[in-house]
């Protein structure tokens, strides 16, 4: 397999990127407007954090969550029962010369951030973040 001559780091190339915000936006487009011929899916508001695509871009990952929290475990199921009508729809929309196929996890993102606030409200990690350094003062 040949490496990408311009891309060595350990994240994702420019690309990778690149494609991945394109079919973040089209799918949360086809979703919103309830394109997908699903009356189960077309009642749910899902929004698309990210999508994460393989290096060989054949595989995106979309990181979704049903507005308000509700219904989690049902939605992906959802839309990996509906992937096929939804790789169609996002390879026509976009053109690209191979669809991915598409794969759907639940984006913990804001379980995560809550769990941030947690931490940092705590007062001993407060008490840690304001006290002074005094290994500047030595240099």
């Amino acid at each position: 397999m040949a490496k990408n001559k311009f891309h060595d780091g350990p994240g994702p190339s420019q690309r990778q990127l690149r494609v991945g915000e394109l079919i973040r936006r089209a799918l949360s487009e086809v979703l919103a407007r309830g394109d997908v011929h699903d009356p189960d899916l077309g009642r749910m508001s899902i929004t698309v954090g990210e999508v994460r695509t393989s290096p060989d871009l054949k595989i995106a990952t979309a990181y979704v969550l049903p507005l308000g929290g509700e219904r989690q475990d049902e939605v992906v199921g959802l839309l990996s029962r509906n992937k096929g009508e939804l790789r169609r729809i996002i390879g026509k929309k976009l053109g690209l010369k191979y669809a991915p196929d598409l794969r759907f996890q639940l984006d913990q993102t804001f379980d995560q951030m809550d769990e941030t606030r947690r931490m940092l409200s705590q007062d001993v990690v407060r008490r840690d973040a304001e006290a002074p350094d005094d290994q500047d003062d030595d240099a």
